[in-house]
């Protein structure tokens, strides 16, 4: 990187930033060894690109910015990957002048001389910022069918019946060793949230999980399949000589880059074992409650009971729609030194410093409940159950969250309207639901839409039938007007312009890239406590919660729809009951 030195002359002749700004940034990066260029990022004094452009401008050499530009692959790969990324490189055009370079250290002369002299070629370095080029550098995991190429020509020894190899020798081949690597790396750089790897009669299928839905990335031979589920088994610590019974392991993968957690799980199938391993970026677990897509009033809903001494915050939503996440995001919120903040998860999926977290064991009876039992006895002031599952889980819960803490927890139910019937099925005296629950967030996650293939369109007449036939119109342009997605609630919904991805290499030609949240946010006011203590259903709940302004799953995915976060289709696809 560029010395804080020369980043401070350079800032300074050019009189970028007052030496008042600048000065005791200096002091401050060389005294603890820190990066200048970060500080000043980081203090939002200027924007990277325009820190890098100045910087380019003050040593002499042209600034670049690789953002949107697709390298040739003949190109990018004169510059392995290892080298490219452990000197902060990248080759990203070619003429008859010579080699175009982009880098964060124009200072790095013997990496330059190296390359000039290895590649036989004239190197023209140009100056990139830093997240740029760790962007640009994920072009090397581009198409994974052109990573397996290779690999395939050199398959590891079928291990059937005759001349086989051991599960220990098959997992230390170097085909299989260069397999689950590359099925590895391309997950991360395709943030997929799972794999699969899922034996067939003559084939092995590898599918990632990526924004919420399976795709395909690639079939192997039947013969690989042993050699992979023995390299995985290693790597998680599971033992390798049993296929008979399902087995549940972890490792992590750390690099300069990132820090991936992988939560391993193997079962039998009909043709073999398969393996589903799920992606933890460890690097995302600071999430902030800004980050997770409440608008103003849900998000002042939240911070104002996560602020109370006491009480139970629960949230609700399928199988993966993001409960994990929003409790993991109000822990970090409330993570200060004067609380003790303790927790029972199942699996731990995130480690969190100075917050005491327990993971559930049903082998030795270390349930929910008895985890929650034991933490009553270490003084906490702020609880964290993963699930609650049953009764006695309820009961303990409700219990604690009446004695002076607060509880933050998820259930299953489909809505936040549906959670209170449930507790009280549960077994829960309905006085204690109302008077220990504070608030109820039901949530699912949609498919952003690609932004660098967004398109306006108008809804035609045959979407807008089938709307009408399903949704009360009327009442979502009145929640539309009122959060100020639309002018007023008169307007014709087939007038309204919404948004869609049309398709592109950056999106796969999917039109959707990335995730986020759709909230339905329950705040248990008097008439709700009325409500529960009538044992009143679920219709009459919802009705009241309405009457009360909240905003349900479906109007607030519609409004994110109206912004062009994300489309109908996808609010509808995750909505459905």
């Amino acid at each position: 990187m560029i010395s804080n030195k020369k980043i401070y002359s350079i800032l300074t002749t050019q009189k970028i930033l007052e030496n008042a700004q600048l000065d005791p940034l200096f002091k401050e990066a060389e005294k603890n060894s820190a990066s200048l260029t970060e500080s000043i990022i980081n203090r939002k004094l200027l924007s990277e690109e325009a820190l890098y452009q100045a910087l380019a401008e003050g040593i002499g050499i042209p600034y670049t910015n690789l953002q949107d530009k697709t390298i040739r692959q003949d190109i990018l790969f004169l510059i392995p990957e290892p080298i490219a990324r452990t000197h902060d490189i990248i080759a990203f055009d070619q003429t008859d002048k010579g080699l175009f370079i982009a880098t964060t250290d124009p200072d790095n002369i013997q990496t330059f001389d190296f390359l000039e002299k290895h590649l036989n070629t004239r190197l023209i370095i140009h100056l990139t910022s830093p997240s740029v080029l760790q962007t640009t550098q994920n072009q090397y995991h581009s198409n994974i069918e052109t990573a397996f190429d290779d690999i395939t020509k050199t398959e590891p020894e079928n291990n059937e019946e005759g001349n086989k190899k051991s599960l220990q020798e098959l997992a230390q081949d170097v085909p299989v060793i260069r397999i689950v690597n590359t099925l590895l790396e391309y997950a991360i750089f395709e943030n997929a949230s799972d794999i699969h790897i899922e034996p067939l009669e003559k084939e092995t299928v590898v599918r990632y999980r990526i924004d919420g839905i399976l795709r395909q990335v690639m079939s192997l031979p039947k013969q690989a399949h042993s050699g992979i589920c023995a390299r995985i088994k290693i790597l998680a610590n599971l033992k390798l000589d049993e296929h008979r019974l399902p087995q549940d392991g972890r490792f992590k993968i750390e690099t300069k880059e990132y820090k991936i957690s992988f939560r391993v799980s193997t079962i039998p199938v009909y043709d073999g074992e398969k393996i589903v391993m799920r992606l933890l970026n460890e690097d995302n677990q600071r999430l902030h409650l800004t980050d997770l897509g409440l608008n103003s009033t849900q998000f002042e809903i939240v911070q104002r009971n996560i602020q109370k001494p006491h009480g139970m915050i629960l949230v609700t939503g399928p199988t993966g729609s993001g409960k994990t996440t929003t409790l993991y995001a109000m822990l970090n919120t409330l993570n200060k030194p004067e609380v003790n903040i303790s927790t029972i998860e199942d699996p731990i999926e995130y480690r969190m410093e100075h917050i005491n977290q327990s993971q559930t064991n049903a082998k030795i009876g270390f349930s929910f409940a008895a985890g929650l039992r034991a933490l009553l006895r270490q003084d906490p002031d702020i609880i964290m159950v993963g699930e609650i599952r049953d009764r006695e889980t309820a009961e303990i819960a409700v219990t604690s969250a009446m004695t002076g803490h607060l509880l933050l927890s998820t259930l299953h139910t489909n809505e936040a309207a549906a959670t209170l019937p449930r507790l009280i099925d549960m077994g829960v005296e309905p006085f204690l639901i109302s008077s220990t629950t504070n608030v109820i967030i039901a949530q699912r996650l949609v498919r952003k839409i690609c932004q660098h293939c967004i398109t306006s369109y108008n809804v035609d007449e045959e979407t807008m039938k089938q709307l009408e036939q399903r949704f009360n119109m009327p009442e979502l342009m009145r929640a539309l007007a009122q959060h100020g997605a639309i002018l007023s609630d008169k307007e014709e919904f087939s007038s309204l312009l919404f948004y869609r991805g049309t398709g592109c290499k950056k999106c796969h030609e999917s039109g959707y890239r990335g995730r986020i949240g759709i909230y339905e946010i329950l705040e248990i006011t008097d008439p709700i406590k009325k409500l529960i203590l009538q044992r009143a259903p679920t219709e009459d709940v919802r009705k009241i919660s309405i009457e009360q302004n909240m905003l349900t799953l479906l109007q607030n995915g519609f409004i994110k729809a109206k912004a062009g976060v994300t489309t109908i289709e996808e609010v509808l696809r995750v909505s459905k009951e």
